[in-house]
């Protein structure tokens, strides 16, 4: 079953790889799993700090 991704540029949902619209490609919507044993938060948490410019 295909997942609902997404076109940050045209801000439309597709289940194609590629928007429609701008040939851009499109990111996936759905959250990550949460797991108790959070392998890679610690690199999460400081890519999240890096792009925010912390």
């Amino acid at each position: 079953m295909p997942s609902l991704l997404y076109c940050k540029n045209c801000k439309v949902y597709t289940l194609d790889k590629t928007c429609s619209k701008c040939k851009e490609k499109t990111v996936s919507k759905n959250p990550p799993r949460f797991s108790p044993q959070d392998h890679y938060g610690k690199y999460r948490r400081k890519l999240k700090k890096l792009q925010n410019g912390e």
